[in-house]
């Protein structure tokens, strides 16, 4: 078998990652467990030929070089895939990710109407924040989707390498690729707004610089969308801070107050009796109540802000879970597995059941 029957067994399952390492059997990832492609343990040679034969000469020089390659690959009659090339004792690893070729309705994604919302604002800082592998990257392209369905302007997007591929709508997308169409990712973002945009999309901030800039484009009247490794909207708030020195954290926290639309924290757990995930969202929006709590750097306070605002938008993990598990779409073992708290979550469910049998109400319940 050559890479292409490999990821042609990904599409046909359905799975997110092919991964190929020596001393190991090619192997995908489907609904978050790893499969087995084929019997055979990669030799060094192998795993080498496997991946070289769709690089370039460039490509080859800057993974021997930097020991470290990302790109994009494109397959014809398969896809794209975003391609980790690493080194892992002293040999070749690889992790190759399926990437979509439709981009994705968000009401399809079964996310909460208010991350629609947030894809329409026209100013101000929107996260997506989740662990690598959790669907952020998806749930981004399709909010960009919506923006150039439903709306004009220019939309910029700087990634690495460009995931989804957009076309021009109803807005003109220009889509920059770190490596390819700019020399680096701070080159692309000095130079964003010489380019008149509407909306900017940074595919994941990474350093101080990035974020610095996020906050900024946000300042100056643009929507900035972005993704942060975080688990959930708490964490990610605390991340944004880490950034920066400690003398500068009330500084950063004020100017988070005044242009942060929103956060939205995702993470993907089984779907219940079928293939496929779903995806578990939390949502932080920037309402008067949570403008003070951020300005104050109290964020202790944002989850039980978040608690008690379900009417205006807002859901913890755990509610969100409690919401899905009601709904039998997650089972209950996966839903503990997949929440922030298991104790608050049990007691979610309880407090229902007790209420089905005439018991305590969830009027006004908060866990903490």
């Amino acid at each position: 078998m050559n890479l292409e029957n490999f990821l042609q067994a990904v599409v046909k399952e359905k799975a997110s990652d092919l991964y190929l390492a020596v001393g190991a059997k090619p192997s995908m990832k489907v609904d978050g467990a790893l499969v087995n492609i084929a019997d055979e343990l990669l030799t060094e040679d192998r795993c080498k030929s496997l991946i070289y034969q769709e690089l370039n000469e460039v490509q080859i020089s800057e993974f021997e070089n930097n020991l470290e390659l990302n790109c994009a690959l494109f397959f014809n009659d398969i896809g794209r895939f975003r391609l980790n090339l690493y080194y892992q004792k002293n040999t070749i690893g690889a992790v190759l990710r399926r990437i979509e070729d439709k981009i994705p309705e968000l009401a399809a994604l079964g996310v909460p109407s208010i991350v629609e919302r947030l894809s329409m604002v026209r100013t101000g800082l929107v996260l997506v924040v989740g662990a690598t592998g959790s669907g952020k990257s998806t749930t981004l392209a399709a909010m960009i989707g919506n923006r150039n369905k439903y709306d004009t302007g220019h939309i910029v997007t700087i990634e690495d390498p460009i995931e989804f591929i957009h076309d021009h709508q109803s807005c003109i997308v220009s889509q920059r690729e770190v490596g390819i169409d700019t020399h680096s990712l701070q080159d692309a973002l000095e130079n964003t707004l010489r380019q008149a945009p509407d909306i900017i999309l940074i595919g994941e901030i990474r350093t101080k610089e990035a974020m610095e800039h996020a906050i900024h484009f946000s300042e100056t009247g643009h929507l900035c969308l972005a993704t942060l490794h975080a688990t959930n909207t708490s964490q990610a708030l605390e991340r944004i801070v880490s950034f920066f020195p400690q003398g500068n954290h009330n500084q950063i926290y004020a100017e988070l107050s005044v242009n942060l639309s929103g956060i939205v924290a995702q993470r993907l757990v089984r779907r219940k009796g079928s293939k496929g995930r779903v995806a578990v969202m939390e949502v932080l929006l920037n309402t008067p109540a949570m403008t003070a709590h951020i300005k104050d750097g109290n964020i202790s306070e944002v989850k039980p802000l978040m608690e008690r605002s379900g009417s205006e938008g807002m859901q913890t993990i755990d509610q969100s879970l409690f919401s899905l598990y009601q709904k039998g779409l997650i089972s209950y073992d996966d839903a503990m597995r997949a929440a922030d708290s298991e104790n608050n979550l049990r007691l979610l469910i309880k407090l229902k059941e007790d209420k089905k049998d005439g018991g305590s109400s969830l009027d006004g319940v908060s866990i903490m």
